[in-house]
């Protein structure tokens, strides 16, 4: 009698433990499924800046974007990398979220008076100039 219980016993905690892993891998298929739907860009971009200050600013500007999930600012490049949705937004929301936090980027000029709430640190030069490659360089400084 003592056999025939254990081995019940054995057969429904057996037969729980399948059960989870059956429900585990239902939950990561749609997550899977979920990602397939969306249909996301890759996008870089010159934007103005000068410091690590300068670099959350721009960051937190373009993360604050709906549908953006990653966005990374190279401080010494003066380029922006982003990841977005683009079901959710375009590149010009991301570009004038960027400006309305006070910097220039490639299409669009900084709002002024966020430029002027702007730390010390972080006031660019405006006549820097950027190319294609986000890269940056200022007029006196042309080789």
């Amino acid at each position: 009698m003592k056999k025939v219980i254990l081995s019940l016993a054995v057969i429904a905690a057996m037969g729980l433990t399948s059960c989870n892993s059956q429900t585990k891998k239902e939950a990561e298929t749609t997550t899977t499924e979920v990602s397939k739907d969306m249909a996301m860009t890759d996008l870089s971009f010159g934007v103005r800046g000068n410091c690590g200050m300068c670099k959350n600013t721009i960051e937190k500007a373009a993360s604050g974007v709906e549908g953006v999930s990653k966005a990374t600012w190279d401080v010494e490049k003066k380029k922006i990398d982003v990841s977005f949705d683009d079901t959710k937004t375009d590149a010009m929301a991301i570009h004038k979220a960027i400006a309305s936090s006070g910097y220039d980027t490639e299409k669009v000029s900084g709002s002024e008076e966020a430029y002027k709430d702007l730390p010390g640190c972080c006031k660019y030069d405006h006549e820097m100039v950027m190319n294609q490659a986000g890269e940056t360089k200022s007029d006196d400084n042309k080789n």
